[in-house]
């Protein structure tokens, strides 16, 4: 059969989605030359270089970026559109790729991920867990999960947790060794867990707020970690005091294995949400998803 432009882009988004020839070609189950010589085809029909290639990686050129933002959603959308006929007509069929960070681990995906898989067995769910800020159009992804704050204006945003704050905790052992400091100035005199952002690789500075004083405040400590359920553990483990959101906190809290510290300094956030692009109708996976989210996760 002659290749043609849909052919074409969806061998190109293939190795767009995994900055890979071998891997796009292992996933469309033909070979690596017949991937390379598609792209050939598709970046000669559209005039320029859509790929730059090394021996030890593939990125997008700007041409490139733009056809994946323009054509992406609208192919994926079509593919799954006869994924979704090729089945019983009652039944959601394709594949679901989410970006999440590691907060939303407990608070959102425990809750409704098996039984998302469990009502809809016909969907392959792919979640990338990671604190990094994540470009969804250009990773090939049909949504992410981010606070409200982090989401770019143009995405179509779906609540799922209500507000929340974020506390800083420690041991009661470490508390009871070092003292509860009380005011933003104390932190200087303690051993607090950094956190080290996977995207900036720059150390976090603690944001603290009371009524209208805003505070972001560097502090120091014998561990830095990228990893929001690591710092919990070693908080509870009496390594030094960690900030994170009460709402991954929460069971070492309720059981006393840490004790929120200056909670009058406790920043609130608008709370997480699921965002994907405006110009990309949800897929029906998506949609799928969204509307259990909506009816598992209490949210107001």
């Amino acid at each position: 059969m002659a290749l043609t432009p849909l052919n074409e882009l969806a061998v190109f988004i293939a190795v767009a989605r995994h900055k890979s020839f071998t891997r796009a070609a292992k996933e469309l189950g033909v070979s690596t030359s017949a991937v390379s010589h598609t792209v050939r085809l598709l970046e000669e029909r559209a005039g320029g270089a859509l790929l730059s290639r090394t021996t030890r990686s593939v990125s997008l050129t700007d041409m490139g970026q733009r056809l994946l933002e323009r054509a992406g959603p609208g192919l994926e959308a079509a593919l799954s559109a006869l994924d979704h006929l090729s089945a019983d007509t009652s039944e959601v069929t394709g594949t679901l790729r989410l970006s999440v960070p590691v907060t939303s681990i407990s608070t959102v995906l425990e809750p409704v991920l098996p039984r998302f898989m469990q009502e809809h067995p016909h969907v392959r769910v792919e979640v990338r867990v990671s604190d990094r800020f994540v470009n969804i159009v250009q990773e090939g992804l049909d949504a992410g999960i981010r606070l409200s704050e982090s989401v770019e204006r143009d995405m179509v945003q779906v609540r799922l947790t209500p507000p929340f704050r974020f506390v800083i905790v420690g041991s009661p052992a470490y508390l009871k060794k070092r003292g509860t400091p009380t005011r933003p100035e104390d932190l200087e005199h303690h051993d607090c867990i950094s956190f080290r952002a996977p995207t900036t690789g720059l150390l976090y500075h603690w944001e603290l707020e009371r009524g209208r004083r805003e505070l972001r405040v560097p502090v120091k400590g014998p561990l830095v970690a990228d990893h929001a359920q690591f710092m919990l553990r070693m908080a509870m483990a009496g390594v030094g005091l960690a900030y994170l959101a009460e709402i991954e906190a929460e069971p070492a809290l309720r059981s006393g294995a840490v004790r929120a510290v200056m909670e009058d300094w406790a920043p609130s956030v608008p709370g997480l949400f699921l965002y994907y692009p405006h110009r990309a109708r949800a897929s029906p996976p998506l949609r799928a998803f969204i509307n259990l989210a909506r009816k598992v996760l209490p949210v107001k």
